[in-house]
């Protein structure tokens, strides 16, 4: 029976094969995963009202997201330094989630929002 040990020639991959192709590559740095992608069909007309709140809420919880990450516990008001220690403590029980800390509390942002 043969043994197989894969070398290590490329040690990530991410972006688009070429500027006109559809395919992205993305490799997860915290997990080593490796997953493709293909964007079809970009939407390319005026925005309806619908979408239009999903854009305001995406922009509420990323400015949101961007003052929780900047706290300091020197801060006077302690709120966003409290949601950043309680944010940590779930992104570092949650290994499985493959983003940054920073794509945790956007994630647990909006989820806030739509709730």
């Amino acid at each position: 029976m043969a043994k197989i040990k894969p070398m290590a020639l490329v040690e990530s991959m991410s972006g688009k094969v070429c500027m006109h192709s559809d395919v992205y590559f993305r490799t997860n740095k915290r997990s080593g995963a490796v997953s493709t992608g293909k964007l079809c069909n970009p939407f390319s007309g005026e925005p309806s009202e619908d979408q239009m709140a999903v854009r305001s809420n995406f922009s509420t919880a990323v400015t949101a997201a961007k003052a929780i990450l900047a706290a300091k516990s020197t801060d006077t008001d302690q709120g966003n330094y409290t949601k950043l220690q309680t944010y940590k403590a779930q992104y570092d029980a949650n290994p499985k989630f493959g983003g940054t800390l920073y794509n945790w509390i956007l994630k647990k942002e909006i989820e806030a929002l739509n709730a």
